[in-house]
């Protein structure tokens, strides 16, 4: 495993997400939460892993209990990441819940505490002078942001008045904004990003097309309409060129390609042991600068349909399932 040090922490170049602990939209059940869920931590901390990422919205606390119990015999061997959800995050709301996500997490210091969205309804100075009260009085080690643009960031580290060490934004080869101001910030000021989705929900394994999609969550974002995923079959081609060459995944390659750029660490979810273990592995693929080349002239290439067009997609894939559902019916009636 590789590590980062950034700000004098030091962080494996691959973290594990846990939104899917717990969460009934991804379907995964009882099963995965009460055995796959533990392994995957444990057999993450196995294969060099240090970063835990959770938030108190995922499974409304489920996943940071989830995550606290399997981390409970090494707790010490763990960076652990957890989320604010900001609906009123100012005092004491913003004390008690933090207290409430390091009880749930079964631990007496929080590694990062994070806001996870901004909230223009509400001041952002009434938050931070929460988060450097508590970052004081030592509940939290470090203060962190997601979703923020780069004002919204520089603004928050300097009502902190001390570093904000890292903003977790999505970042992969298909969605790459943050290479415009956030990134550039980041590896200039000796910051982190964390970026979450690195495989776009999966779509940069690779596996998915025209004719398979996805269910369940996945199923209903524009990145997996048809069309979309007609016109990723160049990258994926790309994609599965390179892993053939590396004897690895197109997953690995696309974790591998974030990898390069300095700054960052990913933090993928896992829904099985082997994903865990597959995604662990990709801190150790090393790419060419031919193909890294090659693999971002082909996302440079990508260019999905969004905005209105995928609205009108969703409705007329729903419109389309809900027909279906329809004459499958009738059809049974008639029977």
């Amino acid at each position: 495993m590789k590590f980062l040090d950034v700000a004098g922490v030091r962080l494996s170049a691959v973290g594990l997400g846990t939104w899917q602990f717990g969460s009934r939209e991804w379907g995964y059940g009882p099963v995965y939460d009460q055995g796959i869920a533990p392994e995957v931590v444990v057999s993450s901390l196995d294969a060099g892993v240090n970063l835990f990422d959770t938030a108190e919205i995922y499974g409304f606390g489920r996943s940071e209990r989830i995550l606290g119990q399997a981390l409970a015999e090494r707790r010490d061997e763990a960076f652990i990441a957890t989320k604010l959800f900001p609906i009123a995050p100012v005092d004491p709301i913003v004390t008690r819940r933090a207290h409430l996500s390091a009880r749930r997490l079964g631990i007496e210091v929080i590694d990062l505490y994070q806001v996870h969205w901004p909230n223009p309804a509400f001041s952002l100075s009434a938050t931070m002078k929460s988060l450097a009260r508590l970052q004081r009085e030592g509940l939290i080690r470090h203060v962190g942001v997601s979703n923020f643009s780069l004002d919204r960031w520089r603004r928050a580290e300097e009502l902190l008045g001390a570093p904000v060490l890292s903003n977790q934004v999505r970042y992969n080869l298909i969605d790459r904004r943050i290479e415009r101001e956030v990134l550039p910030w980041a590896q200039e000021h000796d910051r982190l990003v964390l970026a979450y989705s690195p495989l776009q929900q999966g779509l940069l394994s690779a596996h998915y097309g025209p004719d398979n999609i996805p269910k369940g969550i996945r199923s209903n974002t524009p990145a997996f309409l048809p069309e979309n995923l007609r016109r990723g079959e160049h990258l994926f081609e790309v994609l599965r060129r390179v892993a053939d060459g590396h004897q690895a995944s197109a997953a690995q390659v696309a974790l591998a390609w974030c990898l390069r750029r300095p700054n960052v660490v990913v933090i993928p979810g896992a829904s099985s042991v082997a994903q865990a273990e597959s995604n662990a592995a990709a801190a150790d693929l090393e790419l060419t600068d031919d193909e890294d080349a090659e693999l971002t002239a082909a996302s440079d290439d990508y260019q999905s349909i969004g905005g209105a067009a995928a609205i009108g997609g969703l409705a007329r894939k729903r419109v389309g399932e809900l027909g279906g559902r329809v004459r499958g019916i009738v059809e049974g009636l008639r029977a």
